[in-house]
C-alpha cells in the first residue's frame, strides 16, 4: 500500500473508524499523489521567473489557443477556458455551489459536510462512489422502478447484488416497510450495505412525502443503531423539480451527522439543475455520522475521491466549469429558473389532468409522480416494448419500455399543448395491438 494511502486510511481509523470499513479494497488503497501536481502547485505560487511544469503550451503570458476557438468564446477569458482547471473543481464553483446546497436545503443548516468536489456530472459521481466503497459481493438496496445505468455502474463495473424492494403500496404510496424490509434482510446478511435514494425518481417521476421521507432515514438510523455501516447515497439529479406534494429538499441533510455509521453521500449537478446537459458538470459531497465538525475526515474522503478523479480521467472539463459560474452568479439566474421551472410544471400537471380524464382507463393505470422529467403508464392488455416498436414504427412517437407492463414517458420534452395528442396517440397504439 502507498505510504499516501496508508496515512488516510490512519486518519480514518483514528477520527471515524466506521468510514474506514466502509472503503472498498480500492478505496482503501486510494491517495492522491503529490508528484506532479504537487510541484506545479509550488511553482505557480513561487516560480516567479519561468514556471517549466505545467503540461500546457503558454504564450504572451497565458494560455496558447487557436482564434477560430477563442472568437466564438471571446465573453470569457482564456485563461478561464483552456488550462486544466483543478483536480477537485474550481474552487469559486464548488463555493458557490454550496452556498446554493445551503439555500435549498434547509435541514443542511448547521450540519458538517465537505466541499462539494466537481464530478464530471452525476454518472461520474456513481462511478466514484462505486469505486471507493463497493466490494464485489457487496448489497446495493434500490426500488424496483430504477434507473439501469444503476445496474451497469454498480452491477456489472463494481460487483455489486443489487437488491430490489417494491417502489410503491397497493395504495399507491412509497414503500417504506418494503425498503425497510430488504435494509434489514441486507444488514443482517452483510453488516455493511449502499442505500440508493433517487428523488425524483427515474423513471417514477416520484419525490416521497415529508412523513415518508423521514420513515426512510428512520429505517436507514435503526439498521446503523443494530450495528450495520450504511453508505446513504442521495442521487438528486433532478434536484428542484417538485410540483406538488412532496419533499423539496435533499434527504442528505437529514442524513448527515445523523449515526457514526451513516455515511451520507450527496450527488447533485447542473445538469439537470441548470438545464445544462451536455456541460457534465455535477459535484460530490461526504458528511460523516459525527455531529461535530470531522475535518480530518472529510480530508481523507476528499483526497481518496481525487484520486480516482486523477486516475479515471485526470481533471473534469475547464469550460463548463467556468460557464456555470457566471449563472449562478447572474443577478437573472433566479429568475430565469422559475420561468422554467413553471413551465415544467405546467407540462407535469398536464399529464396528470389528461390521465384522470378516465378515458384511457381500459388501456392502462399510472404509477404515482409528482416531480422530475417522468411519468411511467403500467399497461392492462398490451405488452410494453412491442408497444413502443409499434408506437415508433407506425406513429412516429417515442417512449421507452422498463419492464413488460411499464412505458415510461418524458413530459419534460413535450409542448404542454401536445400532451393531449401523445396520449392518444398512445392509446390508439394500444388498440391496435389489442
Amino acid at each position: 500500500m502507498n505510504p499516501l494511502a496508508a496515512e488516510l486510511n490512519e486518519s480514518l481509523a483514528q477520527h471515524s473508524p466506521h468510514v474506514l470499513e466502509m472503503l472498498s479494497d480500492l478505496g482503501k488503497n486510494l491517495f492522491f499523489p503529490k508528484g506532479i501536481l504537487t510541484q506545479s502547485a509550488e511553482a505557480k505560487e513561487k516560480a516567479t521567473k519561468f514556471n517549466a511544469t505545467i503540461g500546457i503550451a503558454t504564450e504572451n503570458g497565458g494560455p496558447m489557443y487557436l482564434s477560430c476557438i477563442q472568437d466564438k468564446l471571446s465573453s470569457f477569458d482564456p485563461k478561464d477556458i483552456f488550462p486544466y482547471a483543478p483536480p477537485a473543481g474550481k474552487p469559486e464553483l464548488r463555493a458557490l455551489w454550496r452556498e446554493k446546497m445551503l439555500r435549498e436545503n434547509p435541514s443542511q443548516v448547521g450540519k458538517h459536510f465537505s466541499s462539494p468536489i466537481v464530478t464530471n456530472a452525476l454518472t461520474h459521481g456513481l462511478s466514484i462512489v462505486a469505486d471507493m466503497f463497493v466490494d464485489k459481493g457487496d448489497h446495493l438496496i434500490l426500488p424496483d422502478m430504477l434507473w439501469g445505468n444503476y445496474n451497469l455502474t454498480f452491477g456489472t463495473c463494481s460487483g455489486a447484488i443489487v437488491k430490489k424492494y417494491p417502489t410503491f403500496t397497493a395504495n399507491g404510496g412509497y414503500d417504506v416497510d418494503a425498503f425497510k424490509a430488504t435494509l434489514q434482510n441486507s444488514a443482517e446478511e452483510k453488516g455493511k450495505v449502499i442505500v440508493l435514494l433517487n428523488f425524483p425518481n427515474n423513471p417514477s417521476g416520484y419525490t416521497p412525502t415529508v412523513a415518508e421521507g423521514d420513515a426512510l432515514v428512520a429505517a436507514i438510523k435503526e439498521v446503523a443503531d443494530g450495528g450495520c455501516n450504511v453508505v446513504a447515497i442521495t442521487d438528486d439529479a433532478y434536484f428542484g423539480l417538485f410540483y406538488e406534494d412532496s419533499l423539496k429538499e435533499s434527504l442528505f441533510g437529514k442524513l448527515a451527522n445523523l449515526h457514526p455509521r451513516i455515511l451520507a453521500v450527496k450527488l447533485d449537478g447542473a445538469t439537470k439543475e441548470e438545464f445544462v446537459w451536455g456541460f457534465r458538470t455535477g459535484f460530490i459531497t461526504f458528511a460523516d455520522g459525527n455531529d461535530y465538525e470531522n475535518a480530518p475526515v472529510m480530508t481523507a474522503l476528499e483526497k481518496k475521491a481525487m484520486g480516482i478523479i486523477r486516475a479515471r480521467i485526470s481533471n473534469c472539463p475547464h469550460p463548463s466549469q467556468t460557464f456555470v459560474i457566471e449563472a449562478l452568479r447572474s443577478p437573472d439566474f433566479l429568475k430565469q429558473k422559475e420561468e422554467k421551472f413553471e413551465i415544467m410544471k405546467g407540462r407535469a400537471l398536464k399529464t396528470k389532468e389528461v390521465l384522470n380524464s378516465g378515458k384511457y382507463d381500459k388501456a392502462w393505470d399510472y404509477y404515482p409522480f409528482n416531480s422530475g422529467y417522468f411519468m411511467c403508464l403500467k399497461l392492462k392488455t398490451v405488452d410494453a416494448e412491442k408497444l413502443r416498436v409499434h408506437l415508433l414504427d407506425k406513429y412516429g412517437v417515442g417512449a421507452i419500455s422498463t419492464t413488460k407492463t411499464d412505458l415510461r414517458i418524458a413530459f419534460s420534452c413535450i409542448a404542454e399543448q401536445d400532451i393531449p395528442e401523445l396520449f392518444d396517440i398512445i392509446y390508439k397504439g394500444v388498440q391496435d395491438l389489442a
